[in-house]
């Protein structure tokens, strides 16, 4: 029914979207197992870092607060990739047929993944971080 639904939405549209996840379901042994993942404090300071990092970048820019505020000139300057970076967004920008939007889209996601890791720089494995929130259809 939802991939029904969602073959009736336009690319343009979804475009749009930004984060499309799909959440499998959790086998029974996970749920039962006394393995833990990070704890909502770690998260929460993690996430509290990269926004104050976002707050310093952008502190004399008016109407920016937040990566995704970005303008292209912002994202030109702020989002400097590392050489593998670089060759991984061109690959991607001509194999999944990027539009300019998806692009600016993507590097500002490459960003803020980039501050949670509190990275300088954007590395190859958060641009395919990024690159895996795009919508599946984009990706085939």
């Amino acid at each position: 029914m939802i991939t029904r639904y969602q073959s009736k939405l336009s690319g343009p549209l979804l475009d749009r979207i930004e984060l499309h996840l799909d959440v499998p379901r959790v086998d029974y042994d996970k749920l039962m197992s006394n393995t833990r993942g990070e704890s909502s404090a770690t998260v929460q300071q993690r996430v509290e870092a990269a926004r104050a990092r976002q707050r310093a970048r952008f502190a004399n820019l008016n109407g920016i607060l937040t990566n995704s505020d970005m303008r292209v000139a912002e994202v030109q300057k702020y989002c400097v990739m590392r050489p593998d970076a670089q060759q991984l967004m061109e690959l991607s920008v001509k194999r999944m047929q990027l539009s300019a939007r998806a692009y600016h889209r993507v590097l500002k996601l490459s960003r803020t993944i980039a501050d949670l890791a509190d990275s300088e720089l954007i590395e190859a494995q958060q641009v395919a971080e990024a690159l895996q929130y795009r919508p599946r259809q984009a990706m085939q």
